[in-house]
């Protein structure tokens, strides 16, 4: 056996890969071991999931929606008590959302004392950039994977498959600085969703890949209602945009194959 991601011997290997961190609701979705190598797997849990987890935008995500680490720890955010803007930490325990431990730099807990409201951002603008499309890049190529795990020889032909080295390679190393993300909110963050049995939840994320009849393929990643997507072919997203307005928009997770599902979520 190889690894998708380095091509190297990785029989030996032991780690199980989340497709999807833990810390973003991923327990369900995992690789076997050896389909990522140990090396690899401990490298893009420090240098991919780490910077995107700890991203301002997605740790107030995860702080509003109490998705824990691995840890069962709600990562932390910044706010402020007003009057006088004096800057904190703000901590919370999953399950208990008004439960909260505000702390405050010993210097200025005199003047907190004074404060008469806490103050904490409820949104901000989604990053685009490296952290994003190198994290992306990870997800998309283990999504692959899962779909040829179950052929005879499917992983051999991802680990060969020369056209993927680039996203591979941007995973790994991340030399191309500028691989452009599409990013858009297709539903409300806490949007309530009706399952098969007709009880209400929270969709966490979901993804799926697109075949575009052009031959594009693009790997679709929705994390509480936001949209990311990438070029498994290489650092263009112009023909996403067109796929999108040919289909007044609509997300290829709703659509096609997924439009039954579509309907079933919407239809309570």
């Amino acid at each position: 056996m190889r690894c998708i991601f380095c091509k190297r011997d990785s029989s030996s290997s032991r780690s199980v890969e989340h497709i999807v961190p833990e810390s973003l609701g991923g327990v369900s979705h995992t690789l076997p071991p050896g389909v990522v190598c140990d090396h690899c797997n401990n490298y893009f849990s420090r240098e991919v999931e780490k910077p995107f987890l700890e991203y301002d935008a997605i740790a107030l995500l995860r702080f509003h929606q109490e998705i824990p680490s691995k840890r069962g720890r709600v990562p932390p955010v910044k706010g402020v008590l007003a009057p006088g803007y004096i800057p904190v930490s703000v901590y919370k325990r999953p399950g208990f959302p008004t439960d909260i431990l505000i702390d405050v730099p010993p210097e200025l807990v005199g003047n907190a004392l004074r404060t008469e409201r806490l103050i904490i951002a409820t949104d901000l603008s989604m990053p685009t950039g490296l952290v994003v499309s190198r994290f992306l890049a990870k997800v998309a190529v283990e999504a692959m994977a899962t779909k040829l795990i179950a052929h005879p020889d499917g992983l051999e032909y991802l680990v060969d498959e020369q056209q993927l080295d680039a996203i591979r390679d941007h995973a790994r190393t991340g030399r191309i600085r500028d691989w452009p993300v599409h990013f858009r909110q297709i539903y409300d963050t806490d949007a309530k969703w009706f399952d098969h049995s007709g009880s209400p939840k929270q969709v966490v994320n979901e993804y799926d890949i697109l075949v575009t009849e052009k031959g594009e393929w693009y790997f679709v990643f929705a994390l509480f209602g936001k949209e990311f997507v990438i070029n498994y072919g290489g650092p263009d997203i112009e023909g996403y945009q067109e796929w999108l307005d040919e289909r007044d928009g609509v997300s290829p997770l709703y659509s096609g194959k997924n439009a039954n599902e579509h309907q079933l979520r919407r239809s309570a």
